[in-house]
């Protein structure tokens, strides 16, 4: 079988951890980070990595097929 080239997007977006969960970045965090709009508390959350939805797992496992 033919390779698969890897999504360029998506993998810089997304990381798989070990148990093969997909890792991904919250929004919200690039501009706009002064105090009376985002308070630190927000942007501490921000800051922290997720798991990414169930629904969405099966199509970015996809994109990055050898991560």
């Amino acid at each position: 079988m033919p390779k698969i080239k890897t999504h360029s997007g998506a993998k810089k977006r997304f990381k798989l951890s070990k148990n093969g969960k997909v890792i991904r970045a919250h929004a919200n965090k690039r501009h706009i980070l002064n105090s009376s709009k985002k308070t630190t508390k927000r942007k501490r959350g921000l800051r922290k990595s997720v798991v990414a939805d169930k629904t969405n797992v099966a199509q970015v496992k996809r994109l990055i097929p050898y991560k």
